[in-house]
């Protein structure tokens, strides 16, 4: 059989040649929620991966973030709980040293070989060719924030960031773009850094982020598909490589309520056939007029869209303190205040940034998202409004807590369009049966203010 991702036989046997002692790969497909679902196959059974597929059910896409059943988002497939089709994302195999094993990604296709409607993955794909048809080609990369925390909780009981591996010691402080933090967690990222040469996995700058125990690294920026892919497989690296540092990897958007929420910023630009950005500016020295279009069809579905940013209940914590993580429909140059930002920087290389995502959220979703909106923003002529945050009043508020997100997804014939009928209802379902489920929780703070006082 021929995959239908591009990806081929050849691949999987120079792995093969290279790895002689690698004796498990793990084959990871995206969930609605970004979380990698799958298996882990024996040596014997990579070839067959790459050149028949592999079978696994599509109910996956149906599951909430603990892998329960939505019946909801079951509703939207008609497969009758059967297998379909998977294949490995050409480019997407690699080792990982931490583990000793391969990891490959993996997306579905259904019964008549088509993407799989509720693949995430698939939703961008099909925004990436509606942009090629167009005449252009997307690009992108993600900026990655997330917390190392300690496994040993404080003596209240809590969780905590994690002591530097290098001394032991534990700061307390924010240590904003401190080398010296860097160096004292210097064995783990050099780690990290030894696995994502091993994937071809383009992590380049690291920094210390707003708050102890907070990271940030940068990627490189390429094609939007295999961006959003080095996402799924940046996570996963720092997660099983933090594990064997004596570490969890966090990637909630707001682990510390008091402390700095953590982003997954998405950089965007179009080129043309011969790889000229088409977002630099024009001669006369003024902005793109079609980046200007981009963001104002961005800016027109900001609402119906911040369910897909913004994606649990955590999400919206981060919000609550909007220093650098702005929840408002904005946009400027060199402002880092606002939702679209237009970064200084050589004119020809010249692109936009979409702030307001979490860490948490889906990275397909999101790059779909932005390039769908973006096109409709261009195909439109849309006007981007005034910048800064006076512009905020040109377009309707954004949804304010979780649940009026959740509505205003529902309703929204924008996401329908671009994440398709499946996708859309499903993704919808999950979230909603998400919010009934945590609706009815009573926290241990609530037993802590009110349980034996009012």
């Amino acid at each position: 059989m021929i995959s239908p991702t591009g990806s081929t036989l050849d691949e999987a046997q120079a792995f093969l040649d290279q790895y002689p002692d690698v004796e498990g790969i793990d084959v990871i497909l995206t969930d609605a929620h970004g979380i990698g679902r799958g298996k882990i196959i024996r040596r014997h059974e990579l070839t067959g991966l790459y050149g028949a597929g592999r079978g696994m059910p599509a109910s996956m896409f149906a599951q909430d973030v603990a892998g329960d059943d939505v019946d909801g988002a079951l509703a939207t497939q008609n497969d009758g709980g059967g297998d379909s089709r998977c294949w490995p994302v050409a480019g997407s195999l690699g080792f990982v040293p931490a583990t000793g094993r391969g990891m490959v990604l993996v997306t579905m296709f259904d019964a008549a070989g088509q993407p799989h409607p509720g693949d995430p993955r698939a939703a961008l794909i099909r925004q990436i060719a509606r942009a090629k048809a167009a005449g252009f080609t997307a690009m992108g990369a993600m900026e990655l924030e997330f917390y190392l925390v300690d496994r040993d909780r404080d003596a209240d009981g809590r969780y905590q960031p994690a002591r530097y591996v290098l001394t032991s010691r534990r700061s307390r402080h924010t240590n904003t773009m401190s080398v010296d933090e860097l160096d004292e967690m210097s064995p783990f990222f050099d780690a990290v850094y030894a696995g994502a040469k091993s994937l071809d996995l383009p992590l380049e700058t690291l920094i210390s982020e707003y708050a102890a125990g907070q990271y940030e690294l940068t990627l490189r920026y390429r094609d939007l598909a295999r961006a959003a892919d080095d996402i799924i497989l940046a996570k996963r690296l720092i997660r099983t490589t933090a594990r064997r540092f004596g570490m969890e990897a966090c990637f909630m958007a707001k682990p510390f309520g008091h402390m700095s929420g953590s982003g997954m910023h998405l950089h965007l630009s179009l080129a043309d056939e011969q790889g000229q950005n088409l977002f630099a500016d024009t001669a006369e020295g003024a902005l793109a007029p079609l980046m200007l279009h981009a963001i104002g069809g961005i800016r027109a579905a900001m609402a119906d869209s911040m369910l897909v940013v913004a994606p649990f209940l955590n999400s919206w914590r981060r919000f609550a303190s909007t220093v650098y993580s702005p929840a408002s429909n904005t946009w400027g140059q060199e402002d880092r205040l606002v939702a679209l930002r237009i970064p200084s920087g050589a004119a020809k290389t010249r692109h936009f940034e979409h702030r307001i995502a979490g860490v948490d959220a889906n990275p397909y979703l999101v790059a779909a998202l932005t390039l769908g909106t973006a096109l409709d923003g261009i195909e439109a002529q849309a006007d981007p409004g005034m910048a800064g945050a006076e512009g905020a009043a040109d377009h309707a508020p954004l949804p304010r807590t979780w649940l009026e997100a959740i509505e205003t997804f529902e309703g929204s014939v924008v996401m329908r369009r671009i994440f398709g009928e499946p996708l859309h209802q499903g993704f919808a379902a999950i979230k909603r049966a998400e919010h009934d489920q945590l609706a009815v929780e009573v926290s241990e703070a609530e037993w802590r203010l009110y349980g034996f006082v009012v």
